[in-house]
């Protein structure tokens, strides 16, 4: 039996999250979370730059976790942090890094779920109301809430959560009066429970970090047995030289020094379209 099953974490969040975490863990592990917000997450940054994030994406993560389980004194403390970059692949469209982890103090674990996807986060500068409604419709509103700000993204005032085409008109002729150049900066609100695309992203954060929960090292049977490394080199189809394509997943604990090497008696070719001799 899982050594989750039938306990109690704290999940700290004031944006909606414990909506998305709170049923997958208790339907796939058996935790049972207990969501609190009597700490404004908000002082540990923004993605509005009113407060910026210290540290990383991990370190806010784990400060939340053991802040949640303080206020709610558990053993178990669940957070979730989020990070907006550009994609992986190309660089050049908006992406989602969602990251959630799980302290449990009673076994002295850390285990880290992850979900990187496509995100909804467009942005603009704006002057009259026509553009500002085709910007509204290409940012997916009002599904997903939307920011504005008088004159750019650093002016000091914001009204956020706009979630209507009257509070819409309302907020962009505030923004306009107050701006020293006549524009408004606008862009998706990336909260969690104004971003229903991101809140996708961290419900299959949670599945991973769910799985990996349920996952146990063959050796001491210590959960979060999972990928810790992946081997490259697997040789081109045309010219036999070692490629950056996967060869290997090497799996480890987070306790003893079992590990677990898949895929390396496989034989595979890499396509040589992915080979850089072939393609330099």
């Amino acid at each position: 039996m899982s050594i989750f099953r039938n306990r109690n974490a704290s999940l700290l969040t004031k944006h909606g999250k414990e909506l998305i975490i709170g049923p997958v863990l208790a339907a796939q592990t058996g935790c049972t979370v207990m969501h609190t917000d009597a700490y404004d997450t908000d002082l540990l940054g923004t993605f509005t730059r009113d407060t910026p994030r210290h540290g990383t994406q991990l370190d806010a993560a784990r400060k939340k976790a053991r802040v949640g389980m303080e206020l709610l004194n558990l053993d178990i403390g669940i957070a979730n942090e989020g990070a907006f970059v550009c994609d992986p692949y190309a660089g050049m469209l908006p992406w989602n890094n969602e990251l959630i982890v799980l302290i449990d103090q009673t076994h002295d674990l850390e285990i880290t779920g992850f979900s990187g996807a496509p995100a909804q986060s467009e942005s603009a500068y704006i002057s009259h109301w026509e553009d500002m409604k085709k910007f509204a419709d290409s940012a997916l509103f009002p599904s997903h809430y939307l920011v504005i700000q008088p004159t750019d993204e650093y002016h000091p005032k914001s009204q956020k959560g706009i979630k209507d085409l009257t509070q819409l008109k309302e907020a962009f002729e505030w923004a306009k009066a107050l701006s020293t150049k006549g524009i408004v900066y606008v862009e998706n609100d990336l909260r969690a429970f104004a971003n229903p695309t991101r809140m996708e992203n961290i419900r299959k954060a949670t599945t991973d970090l769910a799985n990996k929960m349920l996952s146990l090292c063959p050796k001491c049977h210590t959960p979060g047995f999972w990928i810790k490394d992946i081997k490259r080199g697997l040789p081109c189809n045309a010219c036999g030289m070692p490629t950056d394509e996967e060869i290997a997943k090497v799996w480890g604990c987070l306790k003893c020094d079992h590990q677990d090497t898949e895929g390396m008696k496989v034989f595979r070719l890499a396509d040589p379209s992915k080979c850089s001799h072939c393609n330099p």
